[in-house]
């Protein structure tokens, strides 16, 4: 029944709106006869910025390099630190919510960035992972959301939404977005925390069970873009769903 999930990802990240509400100083909009979509100059630092990420969006999990087998380890013991990891690959992991015993399986959607970012909100967000991982808040539904897949289909909506493996953003949220990476190294994983807390309060605002899961992905990155645009929000902190946040 996972699996469910993860195919219809591409249906989440289908048709992304070009939103156009506001300029940015330090972005420019060009559109060509031959494509639709405005594309946006980058700043020399936005476009250092940018090829970082895409190449860290880029690497794939390797279970035969050391760094993301630790990488893993850790964040089962940020998920279960009272509980040891017998090995890599367990029937242990289904706790967590990957589809089956090997991990590694599920990063093919998202890559070792989605890792990455798992571990980030472990790390910056340890009481929201928690919250998240257990479930810990709200009225659930009696077929949940697996936590681990959902956090790997979120690194890959983000990538989409955000345009980040075109050469230069063709919309006004991944122009802004490439605005705070330039400001903030971590701006991806800290997106990825909150669009994740986002996530989950759309869940329970909607009653959803399982099956709902598509629906609230595509009500996630909607509220998300919209709140990116706000005239109001200089950096990712002043996004409205950042209070929903707790370290």
């Amino acid at each position: 029944m996972f699996s469910e999930i993860q195919i219809c990802c591409a249906e989440v990240v289908a048709g992304s709106a070009a939103w156009l509400g506001r300029g940015l100083s330090c972005v420019c909009a060009q559109r060509r006869e031959s494509d639709p979509r405005p594309s946006f100059d980058l700043t020399p630092a936005q476009e250092e910025c940018l090829q970082r990420l895409q190449l860290r969006i880029d690497v794939a999990y390797d279970s035969s390099i050391p760094e993301h087998r630790e990488a893993l380890r850790a964040l089962w013991n940020a998920a279960f630190p009272d509980e040891e990891l017998r090995d890599l690959i367990s029937e242990q992991w289904k706790e967590m919510g990957w589809q089956g015993k090997d991990p590694s399986t599920d990063f093919r959607g998202g890559g070792f960035i989605s890792l990455e970012n798992l571990l980030y909100l472990a790390r910056n967000f340890p009481k929201s992972f928690q919250d998240l991982l257990r479930k810990q808040e709200g009225d659930r539904s009696v077929w949940e959301y697996p936590f681990a897949v959902a956090g790997v289909n979120i690194t890959f909506m983000l990538i989409q939404m955000l345009d980040l493996e075109a050469v230069k953003p063709r919309t006004m949220v991944g122009a802004t977005f490439l605005k705070f990476l330039s400001e903030n190294e971590s701006a991806f994983d800290l997106l990825y925390c909150i669009t994740f807390k986002l996530m989950d309060h759309q869940w329970l605002a909607m009653r959803a069970s399982y099956m709902d899961f598509n629906t609230v992905m595509k009500s996630t990155r909607r509220q998300l873009e919209r709140e990116l645009l706000l005239e109001d929000v200089t950096r990712l902190e002043d996004l409205p769903s950042y209070s929903l946040l707790s370290r």
